[in-house]
């Protein structure tokens, strides 16, 4: 039996199923593969809401990225951990193969099944071992939360494009906690607000906080495509990040993946 929850995008409703379902209609690129067997405490507000008068005049020109070994290492490793999980294959090199991989996610399955395939990613990609081992040694603390945000500067570059430490103020004092990043690479590889929620913010929120005991709250202003991760705060309930629509025309994953955003 199937049930059926309500999501919410733009003004409407509509009903998703909760189940996942293998995809019935592929794109001729993806082919199934078969298994053998406070911080001082950010205001909800500070998210901005792209305008409809950005989305429709302004020309984009799209970073441009040398990655090195690491990088191309790094993205392959991602990449092929989301095709395992979904089970959908494509043959891109490089971060091309890593959006193609995500856009089949977002095109086939519905937004709560599409964070829970990137939560399952995730931790396929990073051993259990590892990420137990640091929740245990490195509770929350300020040494913990500055921890993290410099070792985000250092290794996921690659994911998410240049960044950089930035200091906010948690429970009366000044700590290291913030990672500010420019302009997100993977939000301007997609330009589609959905996946960015649906396949970045809100797993990668949700895995931090559930693998490393470490609150993390992604606060994106889809104005810019800058993006702040805060270590050490909880996201809200009502987060408006989630009430965004999409950038209608200039969506690239709904032009070239046909991505349902």
């Amino acid at each position: 039996m199937e049930s059926t929850f309500s999501l919410q995008h733009g003004t409407g409703f509509r009903a998703l199923p909760t189940t996942i379902r293998p995809p019935r209609k592929l794109m001729s690129n993806h082919r199934i593969m078969r298994s053998k067997h406070d911080t001082k405490q950010v205001s909800p507000h500070r998210v901005v809401i792209a305008s409809h008068l950005m989305a429709e005049t302004k020309e984009k020109k799209m970073t441009l990225y040398n990655d090195n070994w690491f990088d191309r290492l790094a993205i392959h490793h991602l990449s092929q951990s989301i095709q395992l999980t979904t089970g959908i294959h494509n043959e891109k090199d490089g971060y091309e193969s890593l959006i193609e991989a995500a856009s089949a996610v977002a095109m086939n399955f519905d937004a709560k099944n599409q964070q829970q395939l990137v939560i399952k990613a995730l931790k396929k990609a990073l051993p259990p071992v590892i990420s137990y081992m640091i929740k245990i040694i490195a509770p929350p603390s300020k040494v913990s939360r500055e921890f993290f945000s410099l070792f985000t500067t250092i290794f996921f570059p690659w994911l998410v494009g240049h960044c950089e430490v930035r200091e906010s103020e948690f429970q009366g004092k000044r700590e290291k906690n913030v990672v500010y990043i420019p302009k997100c690479r993977f939000l301007e590889g997609t330009n589609c607000v959905g996946m960015c929620t649906n396949l970045c913010k809100m797993p990668t929120q949700k895995f931090i906080q559930d693998s490393f005991g470490m609150p993390l709250y992604m606060v994106p202003n889809f104005e810019d495509m800058s993006c702040e991760m805060i270590f050490g705060q909880h996201p809200p309930e009502d987060d408006p990040a989630l009430k965004q629509p999409c950038y209608k025309k200039l969506c690239i994953a709904k032009q070239i993946h046909g991505v349902n955003c």
